[in-house]
C-alpha cells in the first residue's frame, strides 16, 4: 500500500474530519487522468463523483473561466450579467420548455433547498420521497435523503417527509393524496449505486402526482447534463413532462454551480423576498456551464457518451465476480458476488484507476465524458486482476 504523502498527513491537522482520511494527494489531471503528489497517473473513473464531464483542463473551460474573470467576476444578484441570462435560456431550450425559469445556486444541495422552498409556496407541506435516495446535506435536502447514518444525528428535520421503496408504483399511490406538495424523485439512484426503476415508474409517478395536484420534482443533479446519454435522464422516456428539475455537478465541469428550473405555476411560486443566493449564478460559473454545454454540442459527447457507456457496460458485464451492470450513458453500477467494493477501490488505486464503491459489494463508475476507448480499453485488462486481488483481501480479513 502507497504510505500517505506530506500533504496527506497535512490534512488532519487542519480539515475537519467530515470525509475522514484522504485515500490521494492530487497534484493535476488532463482529460481523464490524473497524477498525484508523488507522479503517480491514474485513469479517473469517478470523475470528481460525476462533476467533471469534460474531464480535467479541457480548454474550452479553461478559456471561459478566464476570459470572463479577467472581465467581470462576480456582481451579487442586484444585477444581471450576459452568461447569467444566457444559461437560463439553453436550459431551457434543452428541457424545451417555453414557460420555464431559473433559480442558479452553487451545488446540488442548494439547487434541492430552493425546490424545497417552493414547494412550500404551493401551501401543502408534505412531501414524498424514495427510499435509497440521495438530495443533499443541509437541512432541508437531507430531510429528503433516506440513509438513517445521515439523517438520525441531525434530527428533528424539517418538513413531512414520506419514504416510500422506490420504483413502487404501489406504495406511490398509496403514500400521495391531495396534502402532498410534491413527489421527489431522482430518474436513477446515484449515491445508492446507479439503481435503475422500471420503464413506466416515471409516467406512473406523474400520473400519481398530477392526479392529486402535487408537482413531480426530478432531482437530475447526478444524471443531468448528458451523463446517461441525453440531456436529462427524463428523456430517455417518452412522456415525462416534470414541474421541477434540479441540476448541479456536471453543468459546470468542475466550477460550482446549482439550478433549480420550474415550469407552469411552479416557476412563479418564489418571488421577491421568498429565496436568495450571494454567489448564485455568478458569470464565471454561468460562463463555465456555457463552455460545458457548448462543448458537449460541438464534440458530440452525447454520441461519445452512449458508445462509450456501451463499452463500458459490455467490458463491466463480462468480469468474473460481477453479478449484475445497470445504468445508461456513461453512469453504470455493478453488483459484485460479494462485499468487497471497499477492497476493489483500494485495489483499483493500486493499479493506478480511481475507482468508488457505493455498498459494501456496489461498484459505481461515472467517468468524465470525454474518457477514451483506449482508456475503457486499459480498464478492461487491469479490472480482472483488480477484482481477484478484492476478493482475496476480502476473504482473509
Amino acid at each position: 500500500m502507497t504510505p500517505p504523502s506530506e500533504v496527506q498527513e497535512r490534512y488532519s491537522g487542519a480539515v475537519m474530519n467530515t470525509f475522514g482520511p484522504p485515500a490521494l494527494a492530487l497534484a493535476r489531471g488532463e482529460g481523464a487522468h490524473v497524477w498525484d503528489t508523488d507522479g503517480k497517473e491514474y485513469v479517473d473513473l469517478l470523475a470528481g463523483i460525476a462533476v467533471n464531464a469534460l474531464g480535467h483542463a479541457h480548454p474550452a473551460l479553461v478559456e471561459a473561466v478566464t476570459a470572463q474573470l479577467s472581465t467581470l467576476g462576480h456582481v451579487s444578484n442586484f444585477f444581471a450579467t450576459e452568461p447569467q441570462v444566457t444559461l437560463a435560456e439553453r436550459l431551457l431550450g434543452l428541457l424545451g420548455w417555453t414557460d420555464g425559469r431559473v433559480f442558479f445556486s452553487n451545488s446540488g444541495t442548494e439547487a434541492n433547498e430552493a425546490a424545497l422552498k417552493l414547494t412550500r409556496r404551493t401551501g401543502r407541506t408534505r412531501l414524498i420521497a424514495a427510499e435509497g435516495s440521495f438530495h443533499g446535506r443541509t437541512m432541508g435536502a437531507l430531510a429528503l435523503t433516506s440513509k438513517a447514518a445521515y439523517r438520525e444525528p441531525f434530527q428533528p428535520l424539517p418538513g413531512d417527509v414520506t419514504f416510500v421503496p422506490y420504483d413502487d408504483v404501489a406504495a406511490l399511490e398509496a403514500a400521495v393524496d391531495d396534502t402532498v406538495a410534491a413527489v421527489v424523485l431522482e430518474p436513477m439512484q446515484g449515491e445508492a449505486g446507479v439503481i435503475v426503476p422500471s420503464p413506466d415508474y416515471l409516467a406512473a409517478a406523474q400520473r400519481i402526482a398530477r392526479s392529486h395536484g402535487a408537482l413531480l420534482w426530478l432531482d437530475e443533479v447526478q444524471t443531468g447534463i448528458a451523463r446517461t446519454g441525453a440531456w436529462f435522464a427524463h428523456q430517455l422516456l417518452d412522456g415525462i413532462e416534470p414541474d421541477v428539475v434540479t441540476l448541479a455537478k456536471g453543468l459546470g465541469g468542475g466550477i460550482p454551480i446549482g439550478a433549480t428550473v420550474a415550469r407552469g405555476e411552479a416557476a412563479t411560486l418564489l418571488q421577491p423576498g421568498n429565496h436568495g443566493t450571494t454567489f448564485g449564478g455568478n458569470p464565471v460559473a454561468t460562463a463555465a456551464a456555457l463552455a460545458v454545454l457548448d462543448t458537449i454540442e460541438s464534440d458530440d459527447l452525447l454520441g461519445a457518451t452512449l458508445a462509450r457507456g456501451d463499452q463500458l457496460a459490455g467490458l463491466l458485464a463480462k468480469q468474473a465476480g460481477i453479478v449484475e451492470v445497470a445504468g445508461a450513458g456513461l453512469m453504470r453500477g455493478v453488483e459484485l458476488d460479494g462485499p468487497y467494493a471497499v477492497q476493489a477501490v483500494a485495489a483499483g488505486r493500486e493499479a493506478g484507476f480511481i475507482l468508488n464503491a457505493t455498498g459494501p459489494s456496489r461498484l459505481r463508475f461515472v467517468p468524465p465524458l470525454v474518457i477514451t476507448e483506449s482508456d475503457l480499453d486499459a480498464l478492461d485488462a487491469a479490472l480482472p486482476a483488480i477484482l481477484d486481488t478484492a476478493r482475496a483481501q476480502e476473504a482473509s480479513s
